[in-house]
């Protein structure tokens, strides 16, 4: 059985999401931590589905950015095995440049919208290879290596369901499809190979942090693919004309909220979408990919 549980980010519904996963034994296992700030709206969510963060002994993380792993110390510190990339691994042991960095970018708003980020025990990590397969009870859970939105990130299947974290995008509600892009490692390329593997998969259930179950596997990979080229092309084209990232991010983020008005996003929702994907961390993160690939 799987449960969805809403984080409620920054007192915003379907933003940020975990899953509690029910084996025949009736054992919890959590795929996504969430971030530190909304360890408590986890617990109240465990403890409403009848067990405690220490009952969980195995939490599987899609990738290491804050919102998805951000608490895995405090399961940790509790008892849990975290699962993660071998990219990600170091930076949960010694997350000192992590949380450095995010501290550029969110100064002053950093505790408020992550809170804290401690060493994760080396023996209580576990780096994943890819297609790599754990037994929990009846449940089998297959790692793989989907690169793209960060080099670290893995599509955690399970049975006919999968967990695609932010590979396959953002779908807040009946909202449109985005995609994430944050610095400092999306790769176009290897993205559009990561859809075309989890296309391969062929699963009937695919959940995704941002937000919840998703009705229609194909159609949300597909939008996807078009979304990254579409934000790709268009900070191209304004860094071709000489922009910096300053200069262009207002219209792009005027581009980015038309797009989800245009397709019948309502402003609560407008706030969601920035809630789970900032449109200046992706203005950030594509020209930082663009520079990457030698184009400038």
């Amino acid at each position: 059985m799987i449960h969805t549980i809403d984080l409620n980010f920054l007192g915003n519904s379907q933003t940020i999401a975990s899953f509690l996963v029910i084996t025949a034994e009736n054992q919890p296992i959590l795929v996504e931590s969430g971030p530190h700030s909304t360890l408590p709206a986890l617990a109240q969510s465990v403890q409403a589905l009848g067990y405690a963060l220490s009952d969980i002994k195995h939490v599987f993380l899609t990738h290491i950015h804050l919102d998805h792993a951000g608490a895995a110390w405090a399961l940790a510190a509790q008892g849990a095995t975290v699962y993660v990339h071998p990219f990600g691994a170091g930076h949960l042991a010694h997350p000192e440049k992590l949380m450095e960095s995010a501290r550029r970018i969110y100064e002053g708003e950093m505790d408020r919208l992550w809170g804290e980020m401690h060493p994760i025990p080396e023996n209580k990590l576990v780096e994943v290879a890819h297609g790599q397969a754990f037994q929990i009870d009846d449940l089998t859970f297959v790692g793989h290596h989907t690169p793209g939105h960060a080099s670290h990130h893995i599509a955690w299947q399970v049975g006919e369901a999968i967990f695609a974290g932010d590979v396959a995008g953002i779908k807040i509600g009946d909202g449109p499809v985005v995609a994430p892009m944050p610095p400092p490692d999306i790769d176009i390329e290897a993205w559009q190979e990561s859809i075309l593997l989890l296309k391969d998969l062929k699963a009937k259930r695919m959940f995704l942090t941002h937000f919840g179950e998703i009705a229609d596997i194909e159609t949300q990979l597909t939008e996807l693919a078009a979304n990254i080229d579409a934000q790709a092309n268009w900070v191209k084209a304004r860094w071709e004309q000489g922009q910096t990232v300053n200069e262009m991010l207002p219209d792009f983020i005027q581009f980015c909220q038309a797009e989800l008005k245009r397709q019948g996003v309502e402003q609560t929702a407008l706030f969601k979408y920035e809630g789970a994907n900032p449109a200046f961390m992706s203005a950030t993160g594509l020209v930082r990919y663009w520079k990457k690939k030698g184009l400038y």
